[in-house]
């Protein structure tokens, strides 16, 4: 890195200038730095909480640094669970809540250092080696998330200019960017997640490698890249991420050949991401299943198209599906409950040209029926052909029970006089039991069981 400890200038930033109050801290991340001070140690609360606290938005949870070894914390608090290889943390449950502790960590040089160990490409693998809060600081990405937030004083602390940073707009990476792109290369994927989610303007430095780098995110293992792509993609931000993503050459190196022309991708492509978007700020559930299937529908289509079959419609998808997913899963490894979904929206599109009978009311039923539906409207922007079919599909959900049948069943047949029989008409006698039947028919028709 270009700067050291000493020669950044620190901060500590009084409550009447910052703002945060304890109060605004989680109970469970209270609890963990109360507990580690008074037992003798450091310990703050560090990365996104105070960012987010400062932009004035919800932060999705509180991480703790302290000056405190995985053991020690342990010691301290019981109930800590140890994880991590490549980095070791201590977690803590309260309740559903999660605080993930970080020993502070140091500036370990050369190709192997303590519990360091550096690839050849300048990929950090294992970093292990702890120091102290200001190598800690520095040690982190971006400026903006190396501020340290002591909830005994409600003072923040700033080695990094984060503070500044953060007032004035500008997303700026710590050190040199070319180095600490090399030593994480999903720094690259970061970076934008951070510049369009939280609105900040990427600084000419930390922008100028990305493009050149991008190839770098070949060598991270598939599912930290799914990791940071769901981070990306669902949070609010899907579709401006994905323009950039294309824009700093960051799309290709995730899904080469995915999408023919990513700088123009299919109108159904695009409105599945800004639907995404839209279902994020309306607090609505959005799921990687169904952006996945959208993502991938141009690819299945090219395979129906060259290996064009007389099987089935809904055997011709599956095999489909399996092909994609194969295919273009070798950089970022989805998971198969996401890749399972998909295939399932798209092998219930052939079942929506049958609008007649129990099989569109079983359709109906099917528990993936909306999301097939949803995934029908967006067809639509691409085929329309599909019009008809599309508007039956929302009148259908949309009537009370008796026009749904009717509009699946058909109108109940109109029964017209019978015509008796001609012959000698014979007089029946009831017992007692058929008596009994027809009285209980009449209740029963009566009552409407």
């Amino acid at each position: 890195m270009s700067q050291s400890p000493t020669e950044l200038p620190f901060r500590e930033i009084p409550f009447e200038e910052h703002g945060i109050a304890r109060k605004q801290i989680s109970h469970g991340a209270l609890k963990v730095t109360d507990a580690l001070q008074k037992a003798g140690f450091k310990a703050y609360v560090v990365g996104g909480g105070p960012r987010d606290l400062l932009l004035k938005a919800k932060p999705k949870d509180f991480d703790v640094g302290t000056d405190a070894t995985p053991e020690q914390v342990r010691k301290v608090l019981p109930r800590v669970r140890l994880i991590g290889r490549r980095f070791r943390l201590a977690h803590v449950r309260f309740g559903r809540e999660i605080i993930e502790i970080a020993t502070f960590r140091g500036m370990g040089e050369g190709e192997v250092e303590g519990d360091r160990t550096i690839g050849g490409a300048g990929r950090v693998l294992r970093d292990n080696v702890f120091g102290s809060e200001a190598e800690d600081a520095i040690r982190r990405d971006f400026t903006i998330n190396a501020l340290m937030y002591d909830p005994a004083t409600q003072t923040l602390r700033d080695y990094t200019d984060g503070y500044s940073d953060l007032k004035q707009g500008q997303l700026r990476l710590i050190g040199d960017p070319e180095t600490r792109y090399r030593e994480d290369p999903v720094r690259m994927l970061r970076a934008l997640r951070f510049k369009t989610k939280l609105g900040l303007t990427l600084d000419a430095a930390s922008e100028a490698p990305i493009r050149e780098l991008s190839s770098l995110l070949a060598n991270i293992p598939p599912a930290r890249l799914l990791d940071e792509w769901i981070k990306i993609f669902l949070g609010g931000c899907a579709w401006p991420a994905y323009q950039q993503m294309v824009d700093y050459q960051l799309w290709q190196p995730l899904f080469p050949g995915l999408i023919e022309q990513p700088e123009q991708p299919p109108e159904l492509i695009e409105q599945a991401l800004k639907n995404t978007d839209q279902r994020v700020a309306e607090g609505k559930p959005v799921t990687p299943g169904f952006l996945f299937a959208a993502l991938f529908w141009p690819a299945v289509q090219r395979y129906l198209v060259e290996k064009q079959s007389n099987k089935p419609p809904v055997d011709q998808l599956a095999a489909a599906g399996e092909y994609v997913f194969v295919c273009y899963t070798k950089q970022v490894s989805i998971h198969r409950r996401y890749s399972s979904m998909a295939k399932e929206i798209w092998m219930l599109q052939p079942r929506f040209e049958r609008r007649r009978g129990k099989r569109a009311l079983r359709l109906m039923g099917d528990k993936r029926f909306r999301a097939a539906y949803d995934f029908l409207l967006l067809r639509g922007l691409e085929e329309p052909d599909l019009a008809e079919s599309i508007a039956w599909w929302t009148r259908v959900q949309e009537v009370d029970e008796a026009e749904r049948r009717e509009m699946i069943f058909g109108k109940p047949r109109q029964e017209g006089p019978t015509r008796r029989k001609r012959g000698r008409r014979r007089k029946s006698v009831k017992t007692d039991s058929e008596l009994t039947d027809t009285k209980s028919a009449d209740q029963a028709i009566k009552t409407g069981s």
